[in-house]
C-alpha cells in the first residue's frame, strides 16, 4: 500500500516543479498514445489499401476508371448518338485516328507478345484492329488513304506513349489494350448498328470492319476468358497502381484526342476550306476517269458516301457525338461485363 501511495505522496510535496515534471510526463504519454493511435491508422490505412489491391486487376479497372464512365454517361452525346445524328465526315476523322491509335498499340503488342507481363493476353486474330480500320479507311477515302488521313498532334502524343510503355515499361500495356479491346468488342456493337442507319452505309458491312470481330463467335465466354487470363497476370501491389493510373491516363489520351479533332474541323469551317474538300476533289477525278464507261458499283457506293459527308446537323451536335465515339466504345466494354 505505502509503495502505491509514494508517488502521489511525492507530487503533493514537490510544489512547482513537482507539478511541471508530472505535466510533461503526462504530456510524454499523451504523445505517446497519440504516435500509437498514429500507426494504427497507417496500418489500418494500408491494410485496407492491400486488401482492395488484392481484387481481380478487372474489378480494379472498373473502380478506378468509374468517374469517367459517370462523365460518359451523362453527355449529350449518349442520347443523340442512339437518334442518329452523326456525320460521316467526324466518323471518318475518328477513324483516321484510331488507326495510328492501333498501329502503335499493335506493333507494341507484337513487340512483348512472349514477354510474361503480355503474353496471357495476346490475343491478335480474336482483337487486332489494324487490319480492319485499314478496310475502312479505304472504303472512306479511296486507295491513296494514307495520303489523305490526318494526324493530330494530340494522336500523335498517344502514339508515343504507346511506344514509350512498349519499349520501357510493357506491363502497362494491359491497361490500354484492355480498355480499348474489349470497350469495342462491347459498346461497339452497339454503335456498329447506330452509325450503319444513321450514315447509311451498306448492309454489307463496307466502312463497319472495325466493329466486327470475325475471330469471335462469343462476345460473352470471350470476355470471360480474357478477364481470366488478365487477372491472372503476376503484378505487385506497385505495378497494380500503376496499370489503374496508365487506363485513367487512356481515358484522358482519348478525350484529348478528340479535342484536337474539333479544333482541326473548326478552323475547316472558319478558314471557308472545310477537311473534307480534298475528298470531293478526288471524288470527281473518280468520276473523271469513268467518263467512257460505268465505274464499279462498289467506287459508285464509295462516291455516294463522300457526297454526303456533312449531314444536316449542327456543327456542334455533330462534334459532340463524335468526341463521346470513343468514350462510349470503352465505358460501355468496361460496365457491359
Amino acid at each position: 500500500m505505502h509503495e502505491l501511495g509514494c508517488p502521489a505522496q511525492s507530487f503533493a510535496i514537490l510544489g512547482a516543479e513537482g507539478k511541471e515534471g508530472g505535466k510533461h510526463k503526462r504530456e510524454k504519454t499523451a504523445g505517446k498514445q497519440r504516435s500509437e493511435t498514429t500507426w494504427i491508422n497507417m496500418e489500418t490505412s494500408q491494410m485496407h489499401s492491400s486488401e482492395s489491391m488484392s481484387k481481380d486487376l478487372s474489378e480494379l479497372l472498373k473502380e478506378a476508371t468509374k468517374e469517367v464512365h459517370e462523365q460518359a454517361e451523362n453527355t449529350p452525346f449518349m442520347k443523340n448518338f442512339q437518334k442518329g445524328q452523326v456525320s460521316l465526315h467526324e466518323f471518318k476523322l475518328v477513324t483516321a485516328s484510331l488507326y495510328f491509335i492501333y498501329s502503335a498499340l499493335e506493333e507494341e503488342i507484337e513487340r512483348n507478345k512472349d514477354n510474361p507481363v503480355y503474353a496471357p493476353v495476346y490475343f491478335p486474330a480474336e482483337l487486332h484492329r489494324k487490319a480492319a480500320l485499314e478496310e475502312d479507311l479505304e472504303y472512306f477515302y479511296g486507295s491513296n488513304w494514307r495520303d489523305e488521313i490526318p494526324c493530330p498532334e494530340a494522336t500523335q502524343k498517344y502514339v508515343e506513349r504507346l511506344h514509350y510503355i512498349g519499349k520501357n515499361h510493357p506491363e502497362l500495356l494491359v491497361a490500354h489494350a484492355y480498355t480499348r479491346y474489349l470497350g469495342d468488342l462491347s459498346g461497339g456493337q452497339v454503335l456498329k448498328k447506330i452509325a450503319q442507319k444513321a450514315l447509311q452505309l451498306p448492309s454489307t458491312g463496307e466502312g463497319l470492319a472495325f466493329f466486327t470481330f470475325d475471330g469471335v463467335s462469343n462476345a460473352t465466354k470471350f470476355k470471360q476468358l480474357y478477364r481470366s487470363r488478365m487477372n491472372a497476370l503476376e503484378m505487385d501491389l506497385a505495378t497494380k497502381k500503376r496499370v489503374l493510373e496508365e487506363a485513367k491516363k487512356a481515358f484522358l489520351l482519348n478525350i484529348q484526342v478528340f479535342e484536337a479533332l474539333q479544333e482541326l474541323v473548326s478552323k475547316g469551317q472558319e478558314n471557308g476550306h472545310p477537311p473534307q474538300l480534298k475528298a470531293e476533289l478526288r471524288t470527281r477525278n473518280v468520276n473523271k476517269s469513268y467518263e467512257h464507261g460505268p465505274a464499279p458499283g462498289k467506287e459508285s457506293e464509295r462516291t455516294n458516301r463522300r457526297h454526303t459527308d456533312m449531314m444536316p446537323t449542327t456543327p456542334l451536335v455533330r462534334w459532340i457525338l463524335a468526341l463521346g465515339f470513343l468514350a462510349m466504345t470503352v465505358a460501355v466494354g468496361l460496365f457491359a461485363m
